[in-house]
């Protein structure tokens, strides 16, 4: 064979690697944002798990592209996802994960995440109460499929002691995760009645839509004003609500929050606002506003 059909055959198999490559962006993003609950560190756990790729002797040798790629991503965002508990022992505030948000009705092929119930803003609160390793083998086996064995590698564990990890976080999951969630109709409703309702000042009608036993959560990262501990309950939350508000908000519109109807907001002192919902039984059970501009550099104000 001669060096210029070498050199062909050669880039043909590196195109080719970095098409397999890039059909499994999304989902390896979706691991990895899943794992981190950021953005910035899932790209570059993804970007990382391509270097990687390209170094291996012989790429074609990996008999399950999809299964090494997810494991090698798997690791590297439960590394990340290690670095990072440090890091929020000392956040200022509630640490909410950054948001993924798209303009209600657009379908804009630059979106670099697909958007689906592995990446909801519900179930990314409920897996900060995990711990890294059962949050890990959560999410590899009951979201993205990886056999015990294979999540094994990743956690540094026999696969007998993954299954009880995943087992844990599973009913932990289960226990956090709305009982009766809705259609994406049923929450943009909700959501445009609790929109109306702030604006109105109309304490009853937002008291309605609340869920007794709501929970507010505020992420400012120490950079805006924010809340330092949860509020819970409807008639508290409420009319806290109603105070934060009682200036006019004029810039409010309904946006896709991790996949489901939510605001995206500029308050009267001009700070962005993103607020996520979790509805269940046809009543917000929480209210998750991220308010850190390190974490909305990339949404539409």
């Amino acid at each position: 064979m001669t060096a210029a059909r070498s050199n062909r055959d050669g880039r043909a198999d590196q195109d080719e690697l970095a098409r397999a490559f890039e059909a499994e962006r999304p989902r390896l993003l979706n691991v990895a944002y899943a794992t981190t609950g950021s953005l910035a560190e899932a790209e570059d756990c993804v970007q990382e798990a391509w270097l990687r790729l390209r170094r291996l002797d012989d790429p074609g040798q990996v008999r399950d592209l999809r299964a090494w790629l997810t494991t090698t991503v798997g690791r590297l965002a439960l590394d990340a996802l290690g670095s990072a508990r440090a890091r929020r022992e000392r956040y200022v505030g509630p640490w909410l994960p950054e948001p993924l948000v798209k303009d209600v009705g657009t379908d804009d092929p630059a979106d670099r995440v697909t958007l689906d119930e592995s990446v909801s803003m519900a179930l990314l609160v409920v897996l900060e109460r995990l711990s890294p390793a059962e949050r890990t083998a959560f999410l590899l086996h009951d979201v993205f499929g990886l056999s015990f064995g294979d999540v094994a590698e990743v956690v540094g564990r026999k696969p007998g002691a993954v299954r009880q990890l995943a087992s844990r976080a599973r009913q932990h999951v289960e226990q956090g995760l709305p009982r009766f969630p809705p259609t994406y109709a049923e929450q943009r409703n909700v959501v445009a009645a609790f929109a109306a309702a702030c604006q109105d000042g109309d304490l009853e009608g937002l008291v309605a839509v609340l869920d007794p036993e709501v929970t507010w959560r505020s992420d400012g990262g120490g950079k805006v004003s924010a809340l330092h501990r949860v509020e819970r309950g409807a008639e508290n939350v409420a009319r806290k609500l109603l105070a934060f508000t009682r200036r006019p908000i004029d810039d409010v519109r309904i946006a896709e929050i991790n996949g489901a109807p939510g605001l995206v907001m500029r308050d009267p002192d001009g700070v962005l606002n993103v607020v996520a919902f979790t509805v269940d039984g046809g009543r917000i059970a929480a209210l998750d506003v991220i308010r850190n501009p390190d974490k909305l550099t990339a949404v539409r104000s």
